[in-house]
């Protein structure tokens, strides 16, 4: 399966509801969470069958029809990672970024996974407002965070990603794409020690479409996948990143992400909430797939196994369906 052609256009699974009315929705989640007991289904197929830009102007609509912050009240009535992704698809997805990023960094030891995920993989654009989202809530800079709770290579490896700089043109010089295998192979295989910065500069710096050709020259020049030198040239949080960055198939990378987290011992909810999230607008059928081709099983199929009660059902609803 070669990483490096290009994608199938992105899909998602969630896509807006047709006639959604904000006060009528508001007026459902009310109901849900009045009297005696809370009504979880009806706020699991409300939530689950909303757009992002859909879900986010409840917050609105609740208080104006009500006068009650619908968050606080949510949060009293649910708990668990029920309540942690009903908070998270509560989100825009800019906000949301925003807060992954932060409580990886300032929670005991720093959650350097999460760091790698969001940065490697959202556009320019999407770069820049996490930026401004993050300074205006936590009254710092995201780099200043991130270079305050990380070090080396792999400190200036993210620093250069929270730049938001990366060349997003489609089209792909042929020649450059020679030239830049040409010095990774120099910085790397074919050199004492490696040059990370080298790796770093071409890696964060360069479009996606640009990265494929340059890892199928390198391929072609060495014998050896891009992955494969990454892995014996480098260790660690450096190596996790580079190879992050490396994948010029996201929907492969969150696949990945995803086996690591509903397999094993204990479910890394944190990550698998974040994953199902933030991509079930933009590549979640791609990411489904990837999981059937590498695993063997439907990714609906691995969450029912490895979750439970209101949690699994909303987090099916995100899924979408079967494979």
């Amino acid at each position: 399966h070669n990483r490096y052609t290009t994608q199938n256009p992105l899909w998602g699974t969630i896509k807006d509801f047709p006639g959604a009315d904000p006060l009528k929705d508001a007026e459902v989640l009310r109901k849900a969470m009045k009297g005696f007991g809370t009504d979880e289904q009806a706020i699991i197929e409300l939530l689950g069958s909303r757009s992002n830009k859909q879900r986010v102007p409840l917050l609105r609509s609740y208080k104006t029809a009500y006068g009650k912050d619908l968050i606080k009240d949510l949060h009293s009535e649910l708990s668990g990672d029920f309540r942690k992704l009903v908070m998270a698809m509560l989100k825009t997805p800019t906000e949301f970024d925003a807060s992954e990023l932060n409580s990886a960094i300032k929670g005991a030891g720093t959650d350097e996974a999460c760091l790698i995920e969001v940065l490697s993989s959202r556009s320019n654009a999407e770069i820049k407002e996490i930026n401004r989202i993050y300074k205006q809530e936590y009254k710092k800079s995201l780099e200043d965070s991130i270079s305050g709770d990380t070090s080396g290579h792999f400190r200036r490896l993210l620093v250069s990603l929270a730049q938001g700089n990366r060349d997003e043109r489609e089209n792909v010089d042929i020649s450059l794409a020679k030239q830049d295998a040409q010095a990774l192979y120099a910085a790397g295989e074919n050199k004492l020690g490696t040059d990370e910065s080298k790796f770093n500069a071409i890696l964060c710096a360069r479009s996606k479409s640009h990265l494929r050709a340059v890892f199928l020259e390198y391929q072609q020049m060495c014998g050896r996948d891009i992955e494969k030198s990454i892995s014996r040239e480098m260790s660690g949080d450096l190596e996790s990143g580079m190879l992050a960055v490396d994948v010029a198939s996201y929907s492969y990378y969150f696949c990945v992400c995803v086996i690591v987290c509903v397999q094993g011992a204990g479910t890394k909810d944190k990550t698998l909430i974040r994953i199902m999230v933030s991509r079930s607008e933009v590549d979640m059928l791609d990411i489904r797939q990837e999981y059937v081709k590498n695993y063997g099983k439907s990714l609906y199929t691995a969450i029912s196994g490895d979750t439970s009660g209101d949690y699994k059902k909303l987090l099916l609803k995100l899924c979408g369906g079967s494979d």
